[in-house]
């Protein structure tokens, strides 16, 4: 009689997958809650509409005009006697400074154009006038 030695089971490698699972989800919660939501609070205006509108990838000094042709810088009112000295000192000697003039949609060009000669006249390189994009 032959006696044949018995072959063992080679156990079988597992990889434990609900350790991974739980951080997966702890670091989906975590980048959930320090996501910074941009939210434009404060002053009520409609853009104007564009079919070619780009979104800004910098951090520009952003102008408000609203319906009553008066100027914001972020959330403050500036009257536009101040308005210059303000942007100068924000403005703060960088060479190719941004400023994005955000105006209602239904004031008067000359208030807009107002703001952006003072926003040019205190060392803005560059203008931006801010629209919507046109569905």
């Amino acid at each position: 009689m032959l006696i044949h030695a018995r072959r063992r089971k080679r156990p079988e490698v597992q990889m434990p997958l609900t350790s991974l699972i739980d951080i997966v989800f702890l670091l989906l919660i975590y980048f959930l809650l320090t996501t910074n939501f941009l939210v434009d609070e404060g002053i009520k205006i409609k853009l104007p509409q564009a079919t070619a509108a780009a979104p800004q990838t910098e951090e520009p000094i952003t102008l408000y005009v609203d319906e009553d042709g008066r100027a914001f810088l972020g959330t403050e009112e500036v009257p536009l006697a101040k308005l210059f000295d303000r942007v100068k000192e924000r403005i703060n000697g960088q060479q190719d400074a941004l400023v994005v003039i955000r105006a209602d949609r239904s004031v008067i060009l000359n208030k807009a154009v107002k703001v952006m000669d003072i926003a040019k006249a205190a060392g803005a390189g560059r203008l931006c006038l801010a629209t919507e994009k046109e569905f």
